[in-house]
């Protein structure tokens, strides 16, 4: 099985959230999508809002049975992307891994706990995003991952190459933000 892992704080949930796993499905020929509904983002200086209102909203947005909702960190008191991944890779074994996240995300990449051993230990799969893909593309972990980057019309292999690997997917964009809709 090859599963996407969808992670954030979801806060609030829009349409791009959705554009993102839909695509990383679609273009990866995943099994199934999990969203990760963080309790707070560690890098955001913002409190996310209400955890349960946060999770039924992802609920109502990701409708469809390959789509599932996770509460693992919360349930589990996991607080970085690098201890999610070692939990699920001891608990799953045989399930193929590819974490998903928007370009936005790529840009402060570099910024995240043990990124580097989120890289080397399971493939990601970065989706376009109207919010500066130039930015995205050449900032640092894009640039020290750029030999194993992965061309997009091999992007559907990469949940069972061997790691290190990354792809940019360059789906037509959607530009809906979370952090647009906050300060709205």
């Amino acid at each position: 099985m090859t599963v996407g892992l969808f992670g954030g704080s979801f806060d609030p949930v829009h349409a791009g959230h959705r554009h993102v796993a839909q695509t990383a499905l679609k273009q990866l020929g995943l099994d199934r999508v999990w969203w990760i509904v963080s309790p707070q983002n560690p890098l955001k200086s913002h409190q996310a809002g209400d955890y349960s209102r946060r999770f039924v909203s992802v609920e109502m947005a990701a409708p469809g049975p390959r789509m599932v909702i996770s509460d693992i960190e919360k349930r589990t008191a996991i607080r970085t992307t690098a201890e999610l991944l070692n939990v699920l890779n001891k608990r799953y074994p045989k399930v193929h891994f590819v974490w998903i996240m928007g370009a936005d995300n790529l840009k402060q990449f570099h910024r995240w706990r043990r990124w580097r051993e989120i890289a080397a230990s399971t493939p990601i799969a970065i989706i376009a995003r109207p919010q500066d893909p130039i930015r995205a593309r050449l900032s640092p972990a894009a640039r020290g991952m750029a030999g194993s980057r992965i061309a997009e019309s091999h992007a559907k292999l990469i949940a069972r190459r061997r790691v290190p690997g990354w792809t940019y997917l360059t789906e037509p964009l959607h530009s809906e933000a979370s952090s647009q809709m906050r300060d709205t």
